[in-house]
């Protein structure tokens, strides 16, 4: 049997703007994510690990070099489907309950409205959020918010999860309380999980760890390259 990564990055760069006003985010970064990877993409803000991160979900398009998902299919495929997306800022629509912003991207990926319903009765349960689930965002707090969203992806039962600075706006215990979330979940579905963050405690909790500097992708840790410093090459 072969085996290959969910994502396959080679010299992948994004650069925003033209001539005198160009900006380049990302510079040419070479990894790959394989099934069951634990990633965080750490450093600090304008870095280039969201810019990253939305190049692996599908959302944007490089500029030079080249993203596939070999496991996954072709890009159009991404979402909803094998790969969910938990952004930063707030993400559930004001006027869709809790369920129903849950049952939203089932809805949206062809699934039946009632069996919607039901995995997303489901993927609140899991996360002991059931006595939320008529309740409207506006109504919720942060951590809650960003629980039902991490709930939302969950019930898609995606192969790769992705989180874009998930505790960024959350205080160290409700952050902490989400990234136990996440990788619980993850373990479960047996899914990659990759998060960018900013935070060091959030990113020592990760097995691969990932360091974006000026757009440059270094790694930090890995179990298969315990040296240091080097180039982002999983």
């Amino acid at each position: 049997m072969s085996y290959e990564p969910l994502v396959r990055c080679d010299g992948v760069a994004r650069t925003y703007g033209t001539g005198a006003n160009a900006v380049v985010a990302l510079h040419g970064a070479t990894c790959e994510i394989w099934a069951g990877d634990h990633t965080a993409i750490t450093g600090p803000s304008g870095s280039g690990k969201s810019t990253l991160l939305h190049l692996i979900a599908g959302l944007e398009t490089p500029t030079a070099g080249a993203i596939t998902w070999p496991a996954l299919g072709a890009r159009a495929a991404l979402r909803p489907g094998p790969v969910a997306l938990v952004l930063q800022g707030p993400s559930l629509l004001p006027p869709l309950d809790v369920t129903e912003n849950v049952a939203l991207p089932l809805v949206l990926g062809g699934v039946d409205g009632d069996d919607a319903n039901e995995r997303a009765l489901r993927a609140l349960e899991r996360f002991d959020l059931t006595d939320l689930a008529r309740k409207l965002p506006e109504e919720l707090s942060g951590g809650q918010a960003q629980r039902v969203a991490i709930a939302r992806a969950l019930a898609q039962e995606p192969r790769l999860l992705l989180a874009d600075e998930p505790t960024g706006q959350l205080d160290h215990a409700t952050g902490a309380a989400v990234v136990d979330v996440l990788l619980a979940a993850a373990i479960e579905l047996g899914a990659a999980l990759v998060v960018s963050t900013h935070d060091p405690d959030v990113a020592a909790r990760f097995d691969h760890v990932w360091l974006a500097t000026d757009g440059r992708i270094t790694v930090l840790l890995s179990p298969d390259a315990p040296s240091e410093g080097q180039p982002c090459s999983a």
